[in-house]
């Protein structure tokens, strides 16, 4: 089997909301939430509201397992019931990405990341990040890792980079080289 077919996948959809229709558009994406909780293989959401009152853009992110339990999902008479509802509150169709792996790093609050920059751009900004996290982690308890066997060692070192770089390095670094990894974005962008 393929495994890009095995591997977590993350959606994210934007859509922009008629002025007005704010509240009717949450309430209805708090039960489209509710209901896709109940679907096997699903692994949580976020709403990310909009940025500010010029720019109505609500950005969904969501989790399934795999791409089978997403399709299931996706062709869902509950979802469906939903998604009609939404549609009518919005002032063009809903934009679409799924995504998977690191790619998910390289998002920029209040822009859609349905285009990832280049796989190479993203390996070098990963790596501008990895390289002083793992560094770091070295330097400051070197000693105490060495003296703990080496597959706990790879796991302690492993989890800390990992949260390094999800929650601290990767959103940093994806503000500060915005301009070069997504070049278009912040030249259509007033």
């Amino acid at each position: 089997m393929n495994e890009s077919l095995d591997q977590p996948l993350t959606v994210v959809v934007s859509r922009r909301v008629k002025k007005g229709e704010e509240a009717a558009f949450e309430q209805l994406s708090s039960q489209m939430t509710e209901r896709a909780a109940n679907f096997p293989g699903y692994l949580g959401a976020t709403l990310f509201r909009p940025s500010s009152p010029d720019d109505p853009e609500y950005r969904i992110v969501f989790r399934f397992r795999d791409r089978e339990t997403l399709t299931a999902w996706e062709e869902s008479g509950e979802r469906s019931e939903l998604l009609e509802q939404i549609e009518n509150l919005l002032v063009q169709p809903s934009e679409r990405a799924v995504t998977s792996g690191i790619v998910t790093w390289f998002t920029l609050p209040g822009q859609n990341p349905v285009t990832p920059p280049p796989k190479w751009k993203m390996t070098i900004v990963s790596w501008l990040a990895l390289y002083p996290a793992v560094t770091l982690v070295f330097v400051l308890f070197g000693d105490l890792l060495a003296q703990v066997p080496l597959l706990l060692r790879t796991m302690i070192v492993t989890i800390v980079v990992m949260l390094l770089m999800s929650y601290v390095l990767m959103p940093r670094m994806t503000r500060w080289f915005s301009f070069w990894l997504f070049p278009k974005r912040k030249a259509q962008s007033r």
